[in-house]
């Protein structure tokens, strides 16, 4: 395995364009702690993010995870390009001619998920760890390390996430179209969750009990957004009559479901790659 994902390592390192993209994703993600220094001054509307609570434990786990999240993108082209460029520089039939088999191939190209989604998900704790202890109003033991549970999701979701990217890598071969491929799968699972919601099952959760199934939706789930648990939005909700019921918490059902579908993802990788004229 070591052998493997160092030959993976190398190719990403020496393709410019993904050492570039790597190397940004991760500074983007220690801007998060920018966040802490953002003020406004508006006449009589005042707002330091820092003194809202985002970075006091243990929200700030899941504030962090949610907003990290977001830059999964970056690293999504990294994984489409690693496999788009098999084919167009032509290492992916010279690797199987020096001896290294497709089942070889793609788990290569599932350890590099694999250490991304880890490295993102150390990186992202640590980085909390510093924020919540430079600015959390609590400290202790007990509190600092309540609701880890959002570094799994985390963890899982961006395995997910980019083992649907591998997948689209190697069904389309160019990272141009892949890229385009996502954004069109996105657009037909909102267009599923209308149609669910407003013509098939108008009343009732069964429109939401089907649409938790879908891939880039049952990955999105596993992070609810975490503004509406801010202390200043609930006392707005509860000036203006509107009471939140929201369930913000990570849920095994959810990260089954995410884990099923990197199953899938890397099972069709394998098979597409196995029954491929290369």
């Amino acid at each position: 395995m070591k052998r493997l994902l160092s030959i993976e390592l190398q190719k990403i390192w020496l393709n410019k364009a993904s050492r570039v993209l790597t190397l940004t994703y991760f500074m983007l993600l220690s801007f998060i702690a920018l966040i802490a220094s953002v003020k406004f001054d508006l006449g009589i509307f005042k707002i330091h993010f820092a003194e809202m609570g985002i970075f006091n434990f243990p929200y700030i786990w899941h504030f962090n995870t949610y907003v990290a999240a977001w830059l999964k993108f970056f690293l999504a082209i990294v994984i489409v390009s690693m496999m788009a460029n098999e084919y167009s520089y032509g290492t992916l039939k010279q690797n199987l001619i020096d001896g290294m088999s497709k089942k070889e191939l793609i788990l290569s190209k599932f350890l590099t998920v694999v250490l991304f989604a880890f490295c993102s998900t150390l990186f992202v704790f640590i980085m909390t760890l510093l924020l919540g202890y430079s600015f959390s109003s609590y400290t202790e033991i007990g509190i600092v390390f309540t609701d880890l549970d959002y570094l799994l999701a985390f963890f899982v979701k961006l395995i997910g996430f980019f083992s649907f990217c591998l997948f689209l890598g190697i069904l389309v071969k160019r990272s141009a179209f892949a890229i385009g491929f996502l954004f069109v799968w996105s657009i037909i699972e909102n267009i599923t969750k209308v149609f669910l919601s407003f013509k098939l099952f108008p009343e009732g959760k069964t429109a939401a009990i089907i649409e938790q199934f879908l891939p880039l939706e049952s990955i999105s789930n596993l992070i609810a957004e975490p503004f509406s648990r801010l202390s200043v939005i609930k006392n707005i909700g509860t000036k203006i009559g509107l009471e939140n019921m929201k369930d913000y918490g990570v849920h095994f059902s959810s990260v089954l479901i995410v884990l099923v579908w990197t199953i899938i993802f890397m099972l069709l990788s394998y098979n597409l790659l196995k029954n491929r004229d290369l």
